[in-house]
C-alpha cells in the first residue's frame, strides 16, 4: 500500500468517511423539511432554510464525539484536502443566494444540487461508492424533483436520500470491521 492511500485509510478509520457529517445532514434536511411546511412568505422560508444550513458544523461536531470520530484528524495532510471538499460548497452557496432573491422558489432546489454535487471529491477521500453514487443521485434527483414539484415535496425527498446514504455508508464502515 502506498502513502497516499495510506493517508486515504486512515481518514477512512478515524472520520469513518465523514458519517457524523452525513449524520448531521439528516438533521439539517429535517430542519429544512420542517421550514418547507410553515405557512410563511418563500423569502422567510428560504431565510429559515440558511440558517438550517449553518447548523450543519456543529451539529456534526456534537454527533463526532457520540459516534468517536475524530472531527479534525490534524496529523494527517488529508484532512485538510477533504475540508477543502467542503468549504467549496461555500462558495457555491453564492449562487444560492443569487437564486434566493431571483428566483426564491427554486433556491432549495439549487441549494440540494450544490449539496449533491459536493460529495463526488468525497468518494476519492473516502474510497466510497456511497458517495459516488449518493453525488449523482442527489444531483439528478434535486434537479427533477425541483423543477417539477414543490419545494417540500424536495426537501422530502432530500431527507428520504440522506437517510438511505447515511445507511449505505454505515454498511460501507462495517466492512472495515
Amino acid at each position: 500500500m502506498g502513502e497516499l492511500e495510506k493517508l486515504k485509510q486512515d481518514c477512512i478509520v478515524k472520520q469513518k468517511r465523514g458519517l457524523h457529517i452525513i449524520i448531521a445532514s439528516i438533521v439539517v434536511w429535517g430542519g429544512i423539511l420542517a421550514v418547507e411546511l410553515l405557512n410563511v412568505p418563500v423569502l422567510t422560508k428560504n431565510l429559515f432554510v440558511f440558517v438550517c444550513t449553518a447548523l450543519l458544523l456543529p451539529i456534526s461536531y456534537f454527533i463526532s464525539r457520540l459516534i468517536n470520530v475524530d472531527f479534525q484528524n490534524k496529523t494527517n495532510p488529508l484532512t485538510k484536502l477533504g475540508m477543502l471538499f467542503s468549504m467549496n460548497q461555500l462558495l457555491y452557496l453564492l449562487i444560492a443566494m443569487w437564486i434566493y432573491l431571483t428566483i426564491p422558489n427554486k433556491m432549495l432546489m439549487v441549494l440540494a444540487i450544490i449539496f449533491g454535487a459536493h460529495l463526488l471529491p468525497c468518494s476519492w477521500l473516502y474510497n466510497s461508492r456511497a458517495y459516488f453514487i449518493s453525488s449523482i443521485v442527489i444531483s439528478i434527483l434535486a434537479l427533477l424533483v425541483g423543477t417539477n414539484f414543490k419545494p417540500f415535496i424536495l426537501a422530502s425527498v432530500m431527507l428520504t436520500i440522506v437517510v438511505a446514504f447515511c445507511i449505505t455508508l454505515i454498511l460501507e464502515n462495517h466492512q472495515l470491521d
